[in-house]
């Protein structure tokens, strides 16, 4: 009877324990929800001006955009924590956002602008963007831009903002206004299976990957199946004229004047290879109806002898730690950064060979150089014989992570396993030998898109364990033996461990990769279970791994909520 008592003593604890974790995290939601639903009603703090008369840039700035902003992050929002963490590495590196007067100024008049100045702004006109970013312009005290198609005043979407929306957003001067257009719609669309679809707005236009071709409502002659032009040039003038003159009718309708500030869509091809009719009544109407045009993307920097007609912008993907965009802007503008660490402790342990590591808790980050290799070595490992390490591989499944054991750095000799595009690969390399494949696996649990590639922002993670005792080597992939007990060279005796990050030519528009490492342990390989002492552990143990699961629980719990409500 006393045993049957206190079983239901603790069943009535462990519910009770339940039932506060739940209000503890129904509180926290509520205060959540009313903090961002009080942030959207008033404006808590206003843009502070800064000292123009302290600027001496004359060279140019750089232009950032997002698409845009959510709580958590999506394949093509950024998350709000990554948005706050880039903009305060900006901020750090001694960025100063710049209004598009400033940039007006520069070029009309000669004005000076920063040492290291940003023009920033984010594209769609998203409710979501407005929502988030606002707290982290606050923080930094930067100034941003919020484009916006012409037809989506009035939508009944609400992931859109309203006119009304976006002139109250102006008034506390962390934003200015822009436009992408009126409408984000497709033309000409080939598919690659031969089929012609024609034109589609966007949100019919769903799977861009399985097109061959396709481009923007204003950047051609309507076609044929045949691709053949099917309207004359007086026709397609007055198609593309109208587009312009119903933004025209729309803005001025619902908030009085047009924005001065344009990015067209699709970015490069005006004045860069456009057929010359299609492009002359383009850039007729932009002249008329705007200061500035952002007609490039790609590249970040604009020197002092650009086109206001012709600024360039380089829009940050949802997938890009912060050293990848340090490390993108380092390129376009040829200015060293200050690449973030993360947790200091963490990054002791291992030597940066190349590239730019980020310790976040249990994982290691590590962003290649542009077309190369970013590399780590664990220290103090270079005797190591006969280990075992474990590690989850978590980047982009297009791009190239490798991990290294018995790696001597001087006869560059080592056993290595590298994951590239879906593809797992173990090799042996001896001294001034060529590499030696071992095995091979090509991944099936991602379906291709109909281009037969993969999309370069999808993620997946692979568990991986690896272990060398002796002369024999021990893989396993996702928990499958991919490697049983095979040979190793006998003079790949000893060396440490080392992680690697490369890009994949698969991705021609991003030449900049981040390699992700979770959980990386090492220990040494005694007997049977090659289980002995640990050398090295990278993962989440105790208070932190806890700590880590409520924190994820709860996040979740508030994602739910906020797209339940």
């Amino acid at each position: 009877m006393n045993k049957g008592k206190g079983g239901g003593t603790l069943n009535y604890r462990r519910k009770d324990a339940v039932k506060r974790v739940r209000t503890i995290a129904q509180i926290v939601i509520l205060v959540v929800l009313a903090t961002l639903l009080a942030r959207a009603m008033f404006d808590m703090k206003h843009y502070q001006e800064p000292d123009k008369a302290q600027w001496t840039n004359g060279n140019g700035f750089i232009a950032l955009t997002y698409f845009g902003v959510s709580r958590s992050g999506t394949p093509d929002l950024i998350a709000k924590k990554q948005l706050d963490q880039q903009l305060k590495a900006l901020r750090d590196q001694g960025y100063v956002t710049v209004s598009q007067q400033d940039i007006l100024d520069f070029y009309n008049e000669g004005k000076p602008l920063p040492d290291k100045a940003l023009f920033l702004a984010f594209e769609d006109g998203r409710n979501d963007s407005s929502l988030f970013a606002q707290p982290i312009l606050e923080k930094n005290n930067f100034k941003a831009t919020i484009l916006s198609y012409a037809n989506k005043a009035g939508s009944k979407d609400s992931k859109f903002l309203q006119p009304k929306d976006m002139l109250k957003m102006t008034k506390n001067g962390f934003w200015e206004l822009g436009s992408n257009g009126y409408r984000l719609t497709y033309i000409n669309i080939f598919n690659k299976d031969g089929s012609f679809a024609g034109m589609l707005d966007e949100a019919e236009f769903k799977d861009r990957e399985k097109t061959l071709s396709y481009t923007h409502y204003l950047m051609d002659f309507l076609r044929d199946k045949n691709n053949v032009p099917v309207e004359h040039r007086t026709e397609m003038e007055a198609r593309v004229n109208k587009d312009y003159a119903m933004m025209k009718e729309i803005y001025n309708r619902t908030l009085g004047f047009v924005p001065q500030t344009y990015m067209i869509m699709h970015a490069n091809s005006l004045h860069h290879g456009m057929n010359r009719l299609v492009e002359d009544v383009n850039a007729s109407n932009i002249q008329a109806l705007f200061k500035l045009h952002f007609n490039r993307e790609g590249n970040a920097y604009n020197d002092n002898s650009q086109s206001l007609y012709d600024l360039t912008r380089v829009q940050a993907q949802p997938y890009w730690y912060t050293n990848h965009l340090l490390m993108k802007l380092q390129k376009d503008t040829g200015q060293p950064m200050k690449f973030v660490t993360g947790d200091k402790k963490r990054a002791e342990k291992w030597l940066t060979l190349s590239g730019a590591p980020q310790y976040i808790d249990n994982r290691i980050v590590l962003t290649s150089p542009p077309a190369g290799r970013g590399m780590l070595v664990l220290k103090n490992s270079d005797s190591y014989t006969d280990m075992k390490l474990t590690a989850k591989l978590a980047g982009n499944v297009v791009g190239k992570q490798s991990v290294y054991l018995r790696y001597d750095r001087q006869r560059n000799a080592y056993v290595r396993l590298t994951l590239t595009d879906n593809e797992l690969v173990v090799e042996q390399k001896s001294p001034d030998g060529q590499a030696e494949q071992i095995a091979f696996r090509e991944f099936s649990d991602i379906g291709k898109n109909g281009a037969g590639s993969y999309p370069v922002n999808i993620k997946q993670t692979r568990d991986i364990e690896m272990m060398v005792q002796g002369d024999r080597l021990t893989v396993k992939a996702d928990g499958s033996l991919l490697v049983d007990n095979q040979p190793v060279n006998r003079v790949i005796a000893s060396g440490g461990v080392a992680l690697e990050s490369e890009y994949s030519d698969k991705n021609p528009k991003d030449d900049i990769y981040d390699g992700v490492f979770d959980d990386v342990k090492v220990v040494s390989a005694e007997g049977e279970s090659g289980s002995g002492p640990r050398l090295y552990d990278n993962s989440l143990n105790g208070f932190s791994w806890l700590y880590s699961k409520v924190k994820g629980g709860i996040n979740d719990s508030i994602d739910w909520a906020i797209d339940t409500f």
